[in-house]
């Protein structure tokens, strides 16, 4: 058995072809989209994060929203990039709308991708500290906010309180009971991925990895889990990790399918730089017969190592088509493949 999500990135453009033509439209469709699949009886809706992009931006509105339509799916991140983010102010927006939606918040976060603009994080206020890159300021808000969300008392309280406090050090509020266990990291490379072990995040791996060895997407990616999996034992941490991966999955079940996604192009991984002197390996698409998807994800090594599919979805395209895709993955391929 496996969770099987979805993750949109939120795109929006005018286009007429279009069917999110604005933000409104989109942050809207996400919450119609949440309650389909909830319905449907998928397991989780989460939500790519980005700046200065006609995307979906600032998360936790839309977490709440969806939390307070909804009553047991997962609602998470996939990820929000910490080199923007003030931990403690996190840790409010985190811990109210994990309390709206009854403790099902799942939030990824990591250092992030590129972005639109250079140094976008710098028009948010935040430099990283001599002798740190960008990258080291993502991980150092990353502890700081886990540390946060154990809900310890920190700040001294004031002799002349407006309200009446408790005795001791003063925690930030509301505290979410849980959620430092929902905290996943997006990881790209084998050693981020082992450092989320010894911090005790769950990891969320994507379609695309940093490219070590050479070696196909899906094998690369199964063996970061497994590196992820022995650090977590050898942390010696009391519960067991969780683990998600990110797949484009489209089961032709229609002419509408096979317009959109019969056409072929991205059976095979693809090499490239994602940075500058950084090669990744993206992953394959699947698009096929549900016969026939389910022979190709059985290989799929990473998916098998995975106890959380994540079904990235053309949001652009409507609730209505999106929620087809996901019921056909539900119903045609994740029964024969012991997902369901």
């Amino acid at each position: 058995m496996k969770k099987i999500g979805f993750l949109s990135f939120g795109h929006w453009t005018p286009s007429p072809q279009s069917q999110t033509r604005s933000a409104a439209d989109t942050l809207l469709q996400s919450i119609d989209l949440s309650v389909a699949a909830e319905e449907l009886g998928a397991d989780g809706a989460y939500f790519r994060v980005h700046h200065f992009a006609r995307q979906l931006s600032s998360p936790f509105p839309l977490l709440a929203a969806i939390g307070a339509r909804t009553k047991r799916i997962e609602i998470g991140t996939a990820v929000i990039d910490m080199r923007y983010e003030n931990p403690l102010y996190m840790i409010e927006d985190a811990g109210s709308a994990d309390l709206i939606s009854g403790g099902r918040l799942q939030l990824g976060i990591s250092r992030g991708s590129p972005e639109q603009v250079v140094d976008g994080w710098r028009y948010f206020g935040y430099v990283p500290q001599e002798g740190q890159t960008d990258a080291d300021m993502a991980r150092t808000n990353a502890e700081i906010f886990l540390q946060l969300l154990q809900g310890k008392g920190f700040a001294q309280p004031s002799p002349n309180p407006m309200f009446p406090n408790p005795p001791g050090p003063l925690r930030l509020e509301p505290h979410a009971e849980g959620l430092r266990e929902r905290i996943w990291w997006g990881a790209a490379t084998t050693s981020t991925a082992q450092w989320a072990a010894k911090l005790g995040m769950n990891l969320q791996s994507s379609t695309l990895v940093f490219d070590e060895s050479g070696k196909p997407f899906h094998v690369q990616q199964a063996e970061q889990i497994r590196a992820y999996k022995a650090a977590w034992k050898e942390a010696g941490h009391a519960r067991a990790p969780r683990v998600s991966v990110s797949r484009s999955i489209f089961a032709l079940m229609n002419d509408m399918d096979r317009a959109y996604f019969g056409r072929g192009g991205k059976e095979q991984d693809s090499f490239g730089f994602i940075e500058q002197n950084v090669r990744a390996v993206f992953g394959r698409g699947y698009a096929g017969e549900p016969d026939a998807l389910i022979k190709e994800l059985a290989a799929d090594e990473a998916i098998a190592e995975a106890d959380t599919l994540l079904l990235t979805v053309p949001n652009q395209l409507g609730v209505d088509y999106n929620a087809h895709v996901i019921e056909a993955v539900l119903k045609h391929v994740a029964p024969a493949l012991g997902w369901r």
